[in-house]
């Protein structure tokens, strides 16, 4: 049994496949936060932004089976030229993503990426691997495609992750997850501000924006 939030067709909007053409396949839970705002103050990840609870969501439910789930999701690509590109994210994907979807994916012709905190093992197959620490829990995966840091995390500073191996290393400027995130939000605009001098200082790193909010798309 798979569960989904929610499924849309997007543009993906950070990163190194930013601007690409994607499914967002959103998976329901996560092992740091249960995404209840009651609790959001003793998660470990408290600044998470993201609905995740339940299969309520676009496109979200619930699928018996790893080809139920793929041909979903390929229903929402369009009849279009260009290799079909789903993203695996949550809430905490790795908690239900497994070598059967995976595989399912590829069958449908998807290309796969999958957007982590990195706690747990990833599966093999997966064709683009994104990890994202949170604060101080443990990052078990070591080797990836990108490492995508929200910037600042005062127990997650950048040089702790320099042991994991990525071709692409980003800083992603923290926005509040309680303030409207409308491009004129000062505490994003601050951790803009110090997101750069990091990257000016440590030219290892680069800076990623949330380009699908500053041009309006999901």
């Amino acid at each position: 049994m798979y569960r989904v939030k929610e499924a849309f067709y997007t543009l993906q909007g950070e990163g190194a496949q930013a601007g690409r053409a994607a499914v967002f396949c959103r998976f329901s839970k996560c092992n740091l936060w249960n995404g209840r705002e009651k609790d959001r103050a003793d998660a470990v990840c408290n600044f998470c932004d993201t609905d995740f609870v339940g299969t309520d969501g676009q496109n979200g439910g619930q699928f018996e089976t790893a080809d139920a789930l793929a041909a979903h999701i390929r229903s929402l690509w369009p009849e279009a030229s260009g290799r079909p590109y789903v993203v695996c994210t949550g809430g905490e994907p790795l908690l239900q993503l497994d070598e059967r979807l995976i595989e399912a994916f590829h069958q449908q012709g998807f290309e796969v990426g999958v957007e982590t905190n990195g706690t747990l093992p990833a599966p093999a197959g997966i064709d683009w691997l994104c990890v994202s620490p949170k604060a101080d829990a443990e990052v078990v995966i070591k080797s990836c495609n990108e490492l995508k840091l929200v910037f600042p995390q005062p127990l997650a500073p950048p040089e702790r992750f320099l042991d994991i191996r990525a071709e692409h290393y980003f800083l992603s400027p923290m926005a509040s997850p309680t303030l409207p995130d409308d491009g004129l939000d000062s505490v994003k605009q601050s951790n803009t501000r110090r997101a750069t001098d990091y990257c000016l200082s440590h030219p290892r790193w680069r800076l990623t924006l949330q380009m699908h909010k500053i041009v309006g798309i999901d």
